[in-house]
């Protein structure tokens, strides 16, 4: 990983161009993450999907994230039980968007889960008398 960021700062890896063409690919470099978000972006079929720019003095995510502070700093106050009943709505909601297993699926699942258990249970049970074979064969 060194050794890219040294490409990208100027320096050089020796065989960067010799990998490249190794690898069958005809660029002679990268593109490489640089930290920074930019305002155009490749796709994966290579077309350039371009941001729009905010013109304005504030911008829309900086107004956005100190109204999301706000609503962070008095979302812990107020009446407790809207608190509560909102808390479960979005439950409900969320249960809604749940896939349920059918009968089937729900005692093969049950199934696997019980043998698994059976044989773990046994696999650690074997070990533990083993372990006292052991300790009994040992220290007498």
């Amino acid at each position: 990983m060194s050794d890219e960021r040294d490409t990208l700062d100027g320096g050089s890896t020796g065989n960067r161009r010799n990998d490249a063409d190794a690898n069958g690919s005809s660029e002679s470099s990268v593109a490489r993450p640089t930290g920074k978000r930019t305002s155009r972006r490749t796709r994966d079929d290579g077309s350039v999907a371009v941001a729009p720019r905010s013109s304005s003095a504030g911008s829309d995510a900086d107004k956005k994230t100190q109204s999301a502070k706000k609503s962070a700093n008095t979302e812990g106050r107020g009446n407790p039980f809207k608190r509560l009943r909102k808390f479960l709505r979005e439950v409900v909601a969320e249960l809604r968007k749940v896939i349920w297993p059918n009968r089937k699926q729900m005692i093969t699942y049950t199934s696997v889960v019980l043998v698994f258990v059976v044989v773990m249970v046994a696999f650690i049970g074997g070990l533990d008398v083993a372990f006292i074979k052991g300790v009994e064969w040992l220290f007498g």
